[in-house]
């Protein structure tokens, strides 16, 4: 055989970014389980096709995404911020530069949101551990009488948002924030 013989043959056994993978090969390389590929793919973050055996076949950019799904899992960002984020990129094709530039800044935006929460929580805790607190009129802990019932259910003290100028003082946490049982 000749080089270009060799080079086409070796050419061959490389992957492509047509290939389509199994569900098994797809859990392989991501490192995840079948059955965490498949619950990935019912939440709408990756997508299949059916064979005619109406087998799943995954394009081979799924494994970035799925890439980019266990990194978030790792920080703690849930899966509907991620599903946010991937609706700006397309499912039927590989996404190009122009994609993941955009979807880098939708990211950025989220994860210095994400730091100034933290911010927030730790400079909280710093207040409030060990602090001795003689003063029970400034502390943001105590909730005489379950008063922050009124606001709804989850923590109330820690907001995740910039707080509501409208919200009384006291009450400045939305609904689901992270924080102090209250």
């Amino acid at each position: 055989m000749d080089r270009a013989t060799d080079a086409a043959q070796g050419a061959e056994d490389r992957p492509r970014p047509i290939d389509l993978l199994t569900v098994g090969e797809v859990a392989r390389r991501a490192g995840v389980a079948a059955s965490a590929v498949r619950f990935y793919e019912e939440q709408g973050l990756i997508a299949s096709e059916r064979t005619s055996g109406n087998q799943r076949r995954y394009h081979r950019h799924v494994l970035r995404r799925l890439s980019l799904i266990l990194v978030a899992k790792r920080l703690g960002i849930p899966l509907s911020e991620v599903a946010e984020v991937f609706a700006g990129l397309p499912a039927e094709r590989m996404p190009d530069k122009r994609d993941w530039e955009r979807i880098s800044r939708r990211w950025a935006a989220l994860l210095a949101a994400r730091r100034r929460e933290i911010e927030r929580l730790e400079e909280e805790l710093t207040g409030c551990i060990g602090c001795g607190c003689l003063s029970l009129r400034r502390c943001r802990v105590l909730n005489p009488r379950d008063a922050l019932a009124a606001d709804g259910p989850g923590p109330r003290r820690l907001p995740s948002e910039e707080p509501d100028p409208t919200r009384p003082a006291g009450s400045t946490g939305t609904a689901g924030t992270a924080g102090p049982a209250d």
